[in-house]
């Protein structure tokens, strides 16, 4: 098959479109045949080296975590599967023709959603939702800011605690607040790059934060006694001078119901993750290079 081979930690430009074993399945494992992936932020820091001590690659390695295609063949014990379903999931090795995936992790692609659509929506909506689930304990009625809204794990985060009937304040650039106070769900926008917004900020009962940094840093400030703070990017920097806060970093995990889920609300048009581009996948490296400047959306790569 062809895939998108990583030799060594660096730029972009390392990302190299070449012949690789075809991957075949173990017991429980489904091989498909790749119809789209797309690129998440922790693709470009296993790349570059900087998730290494969390992520590391074994070289020569394939990137990706992100896939929507077509079942091939079903290994041992498989069930539930067959040649030709059309699935999703969040997974391993996707920048490639082939991929396996544990059957278990593995969800159906609703009927009437592209597979270019499919590929953005695992990753990042698993992480959104167990941020808020998981990381932040959100319950009914509580007010929880979101940093990061208009991103697609942000966006995922939003719709979680609106289902969950929190009050949602979206946390963003001073230029997206118009954008924001559009989200389903949202009740008010907040300027974190502001000083003095972040001044006027009331005590909330939790932060599901998808930026990290110094935005992590002030808002841990704003949590109420016992409130919590979630995070995917590991805990504020400063977070021992806040005892009383609950801080709670995750790393997302599969869950085929919720892929599901998502992926409904997605196709019905109750959420809505912006895709920037499709490119095929042999520049992939262009991608990378687009993700990481900042790309209005999701970029997905197709062989």
């Amino acid at each position: 098959m062809k895939a998108v081979v990583l030799h060594e930690y660096g730029p972009a430009s390392n990302l190299k479109y070449e012949d690789f074993d075809d991957p075949k399945p173990a017991p429980g494992e489904v091989l498909v045949k790749v119809s789209a992936v797309s690129i998440n932020p922790v693709d470009w820091k296993m790349r570059s080296g900087e998730a290494k001590d969390r992520f590391p690659v074994e070289f020569p390695g394939i990137l990706g975590r992100d896939v929507a295609g077509v079942v091939r063949e079903v290994g041992e014990g498989v069930t539930g599967f067959e040649a030709g379903d059309h699935v999703m999931a969040m997974a391993q090795a996707t920048y490639a023709e082939l991929c396996v995936v544990k059957a278990s992790e593995l969800a159906k692609v609703p009927e009437g959603l592209e597979m270019t659509a499919a590929a953005t929506l695992p990753l990042v909506n698993l992480t959104g939702d167990q941020l808020v689930r998981l990381g932040c304990n959100v319950q009914a009625g509580e007010t929880v800011l979101v940093t990061g809204a208009l991103g697609a794990v942000g966006r995922s985060a939003v719709f979680a605690a609106n289902e969950m009937g929190a009050k949602v304040i979206a946390g963003v650039h001073g230029a997206q607040l118009a954008e924001a106070k559009k989200l389903p769900g949202v009740v008010d926008a907040i300027a974190v790059d502001h000083d003095d917004s972040l001044a006027k900020l009331g005590l909330l009962d939790c932060v599901a934060d998808t930026v990290g940094g110094e935005v992590a840093s002030k808002l841990l400030g704003k949590v109420k006694q016992g409130g919590t703070f979630g995070s995917v990017l590991g805990p504020p920097a400063d977070a021992a001078l806040h005892p009383t806060v609950r801080i709670n970093p995750i790393t997302a995990k599969p869950n085929p119901v919720t892929t599901v889920h998502y992926a409904e609300a997605v196709r019905v048009g109750k959420l809505e993750i912006p895709l920037d581009r499709v490119l095929p996948l042999e520049e992939a490296a262009a991608g990378h290079t687009a993700a990481e400047g900042g790309a209005h959306g999701k970029i997905v790569l197709v062989p």
